[in-house]
């Protein structure tokens, strides 16, 4: 310590503040200037070079040798690709080094195997948009760091369209990769065996069910059983079992032993229809998926599934049976086609073509009134009169017989349900008998995936017909959300509900989740639509009491609103809806709240009863295949006549609300062969690349991830009946526009039959804007498949889809024409080889990025 002053003349103390040091060497002010002049000179040219040069901070050189580093070049991409961001160190060795953005939209980096590399998949944008990243690198000599940027330009289609195909095997674009995940027969716990496939497996209440449809996939937490909806990696997949291919399931084939079913065969088909719950996980972050056995998540859900009535129909008399004498509660869910969701994390499932499941023997309609009572008119408008019965395809017994099975336990009253005749002597309200079983059946049901223990609710306010799922529109706080739905038949409607209670965010994360569903979907209001013919249309609202919904509409006397709920299509016929090609799936774009339906295909449209929203009528003709090629002579071409190919419509609500109702339309794409007439008929010019038939699934890309932002993926599934002698079904994939983009357009229609002179007539049509490349084939099926059912995890980057009833045209188990799954990717099918099964599929992009972008 130095005091500075002096004690006197003759001794001082020294504080050491003087020169001693005669050496040459350098003085710290020129080492300081020479390394202040060096550093100007190196990190001049950082910004056009995109490298930094590591120095020292305080010490001298022998800290370490200084590091250059390296960002590498600004490159441009597209929303949905991935971008790989390699580092670069030179000069010396890094101590540390990492990644960070520096500005533009946010992006989650994924770290790759070293510090200088990460990846990410590219945000979509409304236009081209910059973001900057900063490669820093540190070592003993202090940090350095180097900028990149690469430019986002809106998401596109990023991939080659599949070409047509009749191989039996799934096939999708170069650069893309098909895994099989869950097929018929998987077992879903620890104790079922493997699946044997060969007619002999038993205990379907346990296993995988037949024909995959609709389906939902729903994010797990990490650990646990609590919903995560960001969770990509682990999952509850839950999807729908339409329907059986019979011969597939038993030895030989289905049997009747003394003119009746055996109960073991009927039991193992009626287990194999309806849903599972699975659950789904990722190895890593790009490794394969798989389904998890044993998990305490999975389950079945069957036709024998105990199920609880809600809605405005809950007790109401016309649902009371001997099993259910309250009409409050019933069993099962059968022929589950298309499906919804909710953001409450609850699966909605859809019952369709059920009305054939049902006995109905001759002489009933007289038992109970007569063809004017009211039970017999509401049975006939769906498909059930007694003479009606008769000449369906399975008779008076029902689809695949299940009611003559007589079982092994006389109490048992299993099969006894689906015969729906009324027992003489019976009580006249139902309750000994199951007449009114078949009221219990056309609605949309609600599972809980995350509780096995939960009972599913069948949601009556939705309405009951052949429902083709129950699809969300977008969900804003304060405003009253809404579900679509199509009723799956020829000259049916097109419905909407929309629920009493405006939604509240925080719901989305309630625990108590089919009580969400009591406050959402248990009161509200059910729609039919009504397209005109000026490209306007009006939601027309099933309230009883209102119009000519009364007990004195003379067609039918409508008496509650649980009477018109569960006779809805007599209701729209009574309000006038619109009647379509067959209202399959619908679908809401994410980015504007557009409604889009898949209108199949109708048989028995005519020139005379075209409308502007179902406007073509034409005669297809179907190219021989197989035997009758070779025939001599040689099968002439059959006439497909009606709406063979179908179209999808689209409308656009007023004020873009779920609560309007009116709104515009028009048909985003015509059904068509790509060499049919683009006057009348291949209105929407489609070529090779695109041409489809019987447009069937839809779904919108998540909005969670580049596909569902901006200018969101439609995804088109096809169940083809017209267009099978040229390609088996498929997928499309495109980027459509917006309602009324199009053109407004004449044609004129020609339906030429076997015998007599041609009918022709002129329709108008609204045609949205031409396809073109914004429309590409992403996958065709293997044969005699349907393509039906989609979903993808929440980032995008991996899809699920479901192949429905592969081979099901096949008469025998010794002369198969499809051995799809076991041979995907492989030989051609053996008539002696694997049975086919339906099963769930993976689709992931090679790179990892988001699925079609």
């Amino acid at each position: 310590m130095a005091f500075g002053f002096k004690l006197s003349s003759a001794w001082s103390y020294d504080d050491g503040d003087i020169e001693t040091n005669r050496s040459a060497n350098p003085h710290l002010s020129d080492l300081v200037a020479q390394r202040y002049s060096r550093r100007q000179a190196l990190f001049g040219g950082v910004s056009a070079i995109g490298a930094a040069t590591l120095l020292a901070g305080c010490g001298g050189d022998d800290d370490g040798p200084a590091l250059s580093v390296s960002a590498g070049d600004s490159v441009t991409t597209s929303g949905g690709r991935m971008v790989n961001l390699v580092g670069g160190v030179s000069g010396g060795t890094a101590t540390a080094s990492s990644w960070t953005q520096v500005s533009g939209p946010p992006v989650a980096l994924t770290p790759g195997a070293t510090g200088d590399t990460v990846a990410f998949s590219a945000p979509n944008v409304a236009s081209a948009t910059p973001l900057v990243f900063r490669f820093s690198a540190v070592n003993q000599a202090g940090p350095a760091n180097a900028d990149t940027t690469v430019t986002v330009n809106t998401a596109e289609l990023g991939f080659a369209a599949v070409a047509k195909s009749l191989a039996d095997t799934v096939t999708v674009p170069t650069g893309y990769s098909v895994t099989v995940l869950y097929r018929l027969g998987d077992p879903i716990n620890a104790a079922t065996s493997a699946y044997a496939n060969n007619g002999t497996d038993t205990g379907f209440s346990a296993r995988a069910g037949d024909h995959h449809d609709g389906m939902s996939y729903f994010g797990l937490a990490a650990s646990g059983a609590a919903p995560d909806p960001a969770n990509s990696a682990r999952g509850l997949l839950v999807l729908n079992h339409e329907n059986i291919t019979q011969l597939m399931l038993h030895a030989n084939g289905p049997t009747t032993v003394n003119g009746a079913r055996p109960e073991a065969e009927a039991l193992k088909e009626i287990e194999a229809h309806g849903v599972s719950v699975i659950e789904v996980s990722r190895a890593g972050a790009s490794g394969a998926w798989s389904y998890a056995q044993g998990s305490a998540l999975n389950r079945r859900i069957t036709p024998n599934t105990a199920m609880d009535i809600y809605g405005p129909a809950r007790g109401d008399a016309s649902l009371r049976t001997v099993f259910s004498p309250t009409g409050i509660a019933g069993r099962g869910t059968i022929n589950n086609c298309a499906n919804g969701y909710t953001p409450w994390n609850t699966y909605l499932t859809a019952e369709e073509n059920w009305t054939g499941y049902f006995r109905r023997t001759l002489g009933d309609a007289a038992a109970r009134g007569g063809p004017t009572a009211k039970v017999n008119v509401s049975l006939a408008r769906y498909g059930r009169s007694d003479a009606a019965t008769q000449a369906a395809p399975n008779g008076p017994q029902g689809n695949y017989g299940w009611a003559g099975v007589q079982a092994a336990d006389p109490a048992s009253t299993l099969f006894r349900k689906w015969n729906i005749t009324s027992v003489a002597g019976a009580p006249a309200d139902g309750t000994g008998d199951f007449r009114n079983e078949i009221f219990q059946y056309g609605w949309i049901v609600e599972i809980d995936p995350f509780n096995p223990a939960s009972t599913p609710r069948k949601r009556t306010a939705l309405g009951r017909m052949n429902h083709e799922g129950a699809w969300p529109g977008r969900f804003v706080a304060g405003t009253r959300p809404a579900w679509y739905m199509g009723d799956d038949a020829q000259n049916e409607y097109i419905y909407k509900f929309v629920s009493t209670a405006p939604w509240v965010a925080a719901d989305a994360t309630g625990t108590d989740r089919l009580a969400l569903g009591d406050k959402y979907l248990d009161a509200g209001t059910l729609y039919v639509a009504r397209f005109d013919a000026d490209g306007t249309g009006v939601w027309l609202p099933l309230v009883f009491g209102l119009g000519p919904l009364t007990a004195a509409n003379a067609a039918y006397s409508f008496s509650s609103q649980a009477d018109v709920l569960i006779n809805a299509r007599l209701a729209g016929d009574a309000l006038g809806a619109t009647r379509m090609d067959r209202p399959e799936w619908t679908a809401v774009n994410p980015a504007n709240g557009e409604m889009y339906c898949t209108l199949t295909n109708n048989s028995s449209r005519t020139t005379a009863n075209t409308n502007a929203s179902n406007p073509r009528a034409y005669t297809d003709l179907k190219r021989p295949t197989g035997d009758q090629v070779n025939a001599d002579p040689p099968s002439p071409p059959s006439r497909t006549n009606g709406n063979p190919n179908g179209q999808v419509i689209r409308l656009r609500e007023t004020g873009d609300t779920t609560e309007a109702t009116a709104f515009i339309w028009d048909v985003y794409a015509f059904g068509s062969g790509a060499d049919l007439n683009r006057d009348n008929i291949n209105l929407s010019g489609l070529d090779d690349t695109n041409d489809f038939s019987s447009p069937d699934g839809l779904w919108f890309s998540r909005a969670q991830n580049a596909g569902g932002t901006i200018n969101p993926l439609v995804w088109v599934q096809t169940d083809d009946g017209a267009y099978t002698d040229v390609t088996n079904c498929m997928m499309l994939l495109g980027q459509p526009g917006r309602v009324g983009d199009g053109t407004t357009r004449t044609i004129t229609n020609t339906i030429t039959p076997l015998t007599g002179a041609p009918t022709t007539g002129t329709a108008t049509a609204r045609v949205g804007a031409v396809p073109g490349t914004k429309l590409r084939r992403f996958l065709v099926g293997p044969v005699q498949c349907e393509i039906t059912g989609i979903d993808s995890t929440p980032d995008g980057r991996t899809v699920f889809v479901n192949i429905q009833h592969p081979g099901e045209e096949a008469t025998s188990v010794a002369t198969l024409a499809s051995n799809w799954p076991a041979n995907q990717g492989g030989a051609a099918p053996s008539p002696t080889g694997a049975r086919p099964r339906s099963a769930t599929i993976v689709i992931t992009k090679n790179d990892g990025a988001v699925v079609g972008l």
